[in-house]
């Protein structure tokens, strides 16, 4: 659906409407409170990554109390921090992780740049996370497009029900326009879109009636069209691979030696091949290693 046209007090109208809003709703999270380090603000990014707030709260105080800076992170091992990924989901961001702290230490003195391009360098992190941490945490203007903002502004803009699988160029033109250009008000609003997106403009049950867009909202104007027929993106997970690798990193988070998965109780309903094609993904992935082939010896790598 192509964008509907716009003005520039509209935009302006709009995002005015938003950041009144988020001044008397915004939730209280620690990662954006003002004493927040950037490296709090990297971290809250990688574990929020399809991964929800209340899931990801309790992990990221562990977390922090445990490696404050990318240097403490840096000095313990991989198997360490994946351990301590528990069962957020997608071990790989661990992983990551820990290489970005790694290479904060070798090429930033131990901390967060807030250039893009020195982010965009950075392991794991890609054009969302970057400009969320030069938005929220060194609070420079940034075009900050999760699916929460895509939603809003396709809602409100253009009458679009859900934003695509992945972002169109003239939806990133719009989203660009549409960021205020001072710095700090452009950190707010990033910020502010985005928290609309995640407790008012939901996915399949908006609360239009509460939103501070409502009144000028394109999606709402026109009778909210197309979400009942909109496809929804469900993904099967009991049985599947995913399933799979996260019970074998489980056991192996848990164990203290080396350990051989086939044959535990727990995975005895896992078909062989399901788990020998789960442990060789999981070994080329690097969050696991064979450490001996004739016991079929696993730990974490």
């Amino acid at each position: 659906m192509p964008y509907a046209a716009h003005s520039a007090d509209q935009d302006v109208a709009r995002v005015s409407a938003v950041l009144t809003w988020y001044e008397a709703h915004a939730r209280d999270l620690p990662w954006r409170r003002p004493g927040c380090s950037a490296w709090g603000v990297l971290v809250s990014e990688v574990m929020l990554q399809q991964t929800p707030v209340v899931r990801v709260l309790p992990a990221w105080e562990r977390w922090m109390e445990r490696w404050p800076a990318p240097a403490d992170l840096a000095a313990a091992s991989q198997a360490d921090a994946v351990r301590a990924w528990e069962r957020l989901g997608y071990p790989r961001r661990a992983k990551r992780l820990w290489e970005c702290a790694r290479a904060l230490v070798d090429e930033h003195g131990g901390e967060v740049p807030a250039d893009a391009d020195a982010l965009l360098a950075l392991p794991g992190v890609g054009e969302y996370t970057a400009g969320a941490v030069a938005s929220f945490a060194f609070r420079r203007r940034a075009v900050v497009l999760d699916t929460n903002v895509r939603r809003v502004i396709g809602r409100a803009w253009s009458g679009a029900p859900l934003p695509g699988p992945s972002v169109r160029r003239d939806e990133r033109d719009l989203a660009a326009r549409i960021v205020p250009a001072q710095a700090a008000e452009a950190a707010r609003w990033a910020v502010a879109s985005m928290e609309l997106g995640a407790l008012v403009c939901t996915a399949r049950a908006p609360q239009c009636e509460d939103c501070p867009l409502a009144a000028t909202c394109v999606w709402f104007a026109t009778g909210q069209p197309g979400l009942a027929d909109a496809p929804r993106r469900t993904q099967a997970w009991h049985g599947t691979d995913r399933q799979v690798r996260g019970r074998i990193l489980a056991l192996l988070r848990e164990a203290d030696d080396p350990l051989n998965v086939a044959g535990r109780a727990v995975l005895e309903d896992v078909d062989p091949g399901q788990l020998d094609r789960c442990l060789v993904g999981l070994a080329l992935d690097g969050l696991v290693s064979l450490v001996d082939a004739d016991r079929g010896l696993y730990a974490l790598a």
